[in-house]
């Protein structure tokens, strides 16, 4: 292999090494080449002088771990001793069994990009014979591969470590006979140091790389993780692998289970986003192969591949690694590229190791996007329900002659467990219900539509407080729920003589405010309502207690759930009826409507912005 010198890399071929001087490396009569007349010097290589060489050499070789310096410095010494024309060094790819020119000077970079079997031209026969090949005249060697008609003799000597052959070192002259037996021994005693050298640098090369590859794995893989919408960690999984292989195309795809199929998701031609419509169905292509054996498929050559589909014609080389999550292949990470044998065993590795962390971040992906499209269905459904809620309590309060009513409720979640009602109980006659569902959220949201439906359906009955209570726990009972009861307080209202009927099953105990005036000072006395009783829906056949309490014009009865008193601030402290009573006490002249304002806002002012842990409601009869 030859060509003429035209263009030249590494060290210029007029200066010798500082290291070695020619002048003392050689005995006898040195006559420069003359185009006209090349001619070989007689050469004799002192063994004094070859010792200093070696030492030069050795001390070059063990200064550097940098393959391309090494290279550079051999390239050097061996000109000191030998002036070559042309000088090349070949490693062998060991996937592809081909040398490639790793270092060289005086070729044109046309042959500089040619790959050698082994076994082809003179360095290939010098690969496989695995000995030196010194040829005086090329043009009668068989193997020669004629590139540069200038050339007349050749010297290639392998390069061999642990009796593996890793490549080639290749010189030539335009002289015919120029290369010695003498130089022959010095080139294999350089060659054998080279080797060594060689692959010591490569593994530097290789365990360096290696290192600075899984630093920016890891680095990779902390940023996908941190990616929870799966269109954009698709697009930057795709920017991020750019960083540790330098592919032209790229594509994402994903199982679907409903269709059976691998549907593209994400995919990039040199660097622009692209739309592919064809699915792949399991074990079709490269890419349904690499999901079938579960396994990664490396394709020197796609078009030596029988399962290539050629969706990309310009494709020659392709990486296809399955993405395996807890067992399950759920994707496949597709690489191409325009040159063959471009991926590597290295890719291969790198990829695969990636390919893991894909897979997680796409499950976590996926499932952080059911659990959103969830919560938005449930969000919807949870405002419906609470629209459901709020219908299923009156719309305003019932307007008497002689008396006002006020309520409010304020969930805290977007439905709740309270439940309040007024029913109509004839001329004059309204009975309150106010009830406390156990639990929280949608569950006692239910329970209490279920209450309510009971009791409004026995409200025809026009049944007192007790006896009212009594027939809707047997209601309960018969639709009895494990852990579901409710506490709820009826109170009939009778406008003619302006008096109460009140029984409980288990709910707070309401106030009793009466407003007494002494000249122009006004004292509000506020009373706690003894009745007690047991929640709804726990036993059967259960009593209640009744009380009747008379009113005059001004006072006020407040009802209210255990929200209210339950109620917490920022440091535990909870709001308690000694406040609530506060409250009562400060308002004057107070109206059934300002009274549930009141109370409800010093409990809002009490919480601070604290979060809310129960349902809150208010409920005011104030008697005129």
């Amino acid at each position: 292999m030859s060509t003429a010198p035209k263009q030249r890399r590494g060290t210029s071929t007029a200066a010798p090494s500082p290291e070695v001087a020619p002048e003392h490396s050689f005995e006898g009569d040195y006559r420069p080449r003359s185009d006209d007349a090349p001619q070989a010097p007689n050469i004799r290589v002192d063994p004094v002088h070859q010792v200093e060489f070696l030492h030069s050499l050795a001390d070059a070789l063990n200064t550097t771990l940098d393959l391309n310096a090494l290279m550079h410095r051999v390239a050097d010494l061996v000109r000191a001793v030998i002036d070559y024309r042309i000088f090349s060094i070949l490693l062998i790819n060991d996937r592809t069994q081909e040398l490639w020119m790793r270092f060289q000077i005086g070729h044109s970079a046309e042959i500089e990009r040619t790959r050698v079997k082994i076994g082809r031209g003179i360095v290939g026969q010098a690969a496989l014979q695995r000995k030196t090949l010194r040829i005086d005249d090329v043009t009668k060697d068989v193997h020669y591969i004629s590139a540069n008609p200038n050339v007349r003799s050749e010297m290639a000597v392998p390069l061999i470590i642990k009796n593996r052959v890793i490549g080639v070192l290749d010189i030539e002259s335009e002289v015919t006979g120029f290369f010695t037996p003498e130089h022959q021994r010095l080139l294999e005693l350089v060659a054998s140091r080279v080797a060594s050298a060689i692959e010591n640098a490569r593994l530097y090369t290789r365990v360096s790389r290696q290192a600075q590859t899984l630093a920016l794995l890891n680095e990779i893989s902390r940023e996908i993780t941190s990616i929870l919408d799966l269109d954009d960690l698709l697009e930057r999984i795709g920017q991020l692998l750019k960083r540790v292989i330098d592919y032209q195309m790229f594509t994402i795809l994903l199982w679907n289970e409903r269709t059976k199929q691998f549907e593209h998701r994400f995919s990039s031609r040199y660097g622009e986003r692209v739309t592919r419509e064809h699915n792949v169905t399991l074990g079709e292509g490269i890419i349904g192969a690499a999901a079938q054996m579960r396994e990664s498929v490396l394709t020197p050559d796609v078009r030596k591949d029988p399962r290539y589909l050629a969706v990309n014609p310009e494709a020659r080389s392709e990486l296809a690694v399955p993405l395996i999550y807890k067992g399950q292949v759920i994707g496949v990470v597709d690489l191409e590229h325009t040159r063959v044998n471009y991926y590597t065993e290295d890719h291969e590795r790198t990829l695969s190791t990636l390919a893991a962390q894909i897979a997680i971040s796409i499950a976590n992906a996926r499932l952080y996007q059911r659990i959103h499209e969830e919560e938005q269905r449930l969000e919807r459904d949870l405002e419906m329900a609470r629209q459901v809620q709020l219908r299923l309590m009156p719309p305003q309060p019932p307007k008497l002659e002689r008396a006002e009513f006020a309520a409010q409720f304020l969930a805290a979640r977007s439905i709740g467990g309270d439940v309040y009602d007024f029913l109509d109980y004839g001329p004059g006659r309204i009975a309150l219900a106010i009830g406390d569902v156990s639990g929280k959220a949608a569950p006692a949201a239910l329970y209490a539509a279920l209450v309510s439906g009971i009791l409004r359906s026995l409200a025809a009955q026009h049944l007192s407080p007790a006896a009212l209570l009594a027939a809707l726990n047997d209601q309960l009972q018969e639709r009895r729920l494990d852990s579901q009861y409710v506490t709820m307080l009826v109170a009939i209202w009778d406008d003619s003589n302006q008096t109460v009927q009140i029984a409980n099953a288990g709910s707070v105990q309401p106030l009793f405010v009466s407003l007494s005036s002494n000249g122009s000072r006004t004292t509000v006395d506020v009373k706690t309502i003894q009745a007690e009783g047991f929640p709804l829906g726990l036993f059967p056949d259960v009593e209640y207690e009744e009380f009747t309490l008379s009113t005059r014009p001004g006072d006020l009865i407040v009802f209210f759930s255990d929200g209210i008193p339950d109620a917490e601030n920022d440091n535990g402290d909870m709001f308690g009826t000694d406040r609530l009573a506060k409250v009562i006490k400060s308002q004057r002249q107070p109206t059934a409507v300002s009274m549930v304002e009141a109370i409800l806002k010093a409990v809002m002012d009490f919480q601070a912005g604290t979060e809310h842990f129960d349902d809150e409601t208010v409920v005011v009869l104030h008697a005129l």
